[in-house]
């Protein structure tokens, strides 16, 4: 039996989809919603806005 034999038998399985992987997108959260472009371009903007407020001080 070859190396690559037996790291194959010790790696479990992936879950079945019907085990409730595709469950867990289906759930709705509740909270606020937000892209993760949105989330980037807020994040960008504020950096900005430190560096500035920083060099103008």
């Amino acid at each position: 039996m070859s190396r690559r034999e037996r790291r194959r038998r010790r790696v479990a399985p992936a879950p079945a989809t019907g085990a409730g992987l595709l469950r867990f997108f289906e759930e709705e959260s509740m909270g606020v919603k937000i892209r993760p472009r949105t989330l980037i371009i807020l994040t960008i903007i504020f950096i900005v806005i430190c560096i500035v407020i920083q060099l103008s001080a």
